[in-house]
C-alpha cells in the first residue's frame, strides 16, 4: 500500500484510470458503429445511442469559435488535472469520499482531454430526450463521471465534520 503520508490519496487514480479506459472504449465502439447524428432508441421517448461531435465545452459553450477553443479548453482541462492530483495526495486517510470524487472528476477531465488533442472534438453517444419535444445534448461517460464526482464535492461540502476528522488536523 502507498505510503499515506507521502502519497495521501493518490492510489484513488484507478478509478481515474478506469474512467478514462471505459470512457475511450465507448466513444470508438458508437464511432465506429454508428454514423453521425444517428439514433438508436433504446426507450422511447426518453432515451437513445447517438454519435454526436462537440467542438465546445458543456453544452456545446463556444462551439462556433474559430478552432482557438480546442486549445483552450484543453489546457483548462490539463491544469485542472494537475490541481485534482495535487489535492488527491494532499488528501488525509479519512477523505475516502472526497477521494473517488476527485478521481471521477479527474478520470472525466482526462477522457475528454484526450479526445480534444487527438481528434479536435468530443465524442458524444448518450442522448437523454422526452419525446420530440426535449432534447438534452448528447453527452458520454466522462461526463457523466464529471458530474457525478461534481455533485458527490458539492455534497461533500455540506457535510459535518466529526470529532475524529477534526483531531487528525
Amino acid at each position: 500500500m502507498l505510503n499515506q503520508k507521502r502519497f495521501g490519496r493518490l492510489a484513488w487514480l484507478w478509478l481515474s484510470v478506469l474512467v478514462f479506459v471505459l470512457d475511450q472504449v465507448t466513444k470508438v465502439y458508437f464511432e465506429d458503429t454508428l454514423s453521425l447524428y444517428q439514433q438508436i432508441v433504446l426507450i422511447p421517448d426518453y432515451f437513445s445511442w447517438t454519435l454526436a461531435y462537440n467542438t465546445g465545452a458543456a453544452f456545446s459553450f463556444l462551439a462556433d469559435a474559430d478552432g482557438w477553443q480546442r486549445w483552450f479548453f484543453a489546457a483548462i482541462a490539463l491544469v485542472v488535472s494537475v490541481v485534482l492530483v495535487v489535492w488527491l495526495k494532499r488528501l488525509k486517510s479519512y477523505e475516502t469520499r472526497l477521494a473517488i470524487a476527485l478521481a471521477l472528476v479527474l478520470g472525466g477531465a482526462l477522457g475528454n482531454l484526450f479526445d480534444r488533442v487527438a481528434y479536435g472534438h468530443v465524442i458524444d453517444f448518450i442522448l437523454v430526450h422526452w419525446q420530440n419535444r426535449w432534447y438534452f445534448p448528447a453527452f458520454n461517460l466522462a461526463d457523466s463521471a464529471i458530474t457525478l464526482g461534481a455533485a458527490m464535492l458539492v455534497l461533500d461540502m455540506f457535510k459535518p465534520q466529526k470529532s475524529a476528522e477534526l483531531s487528525h488536523d
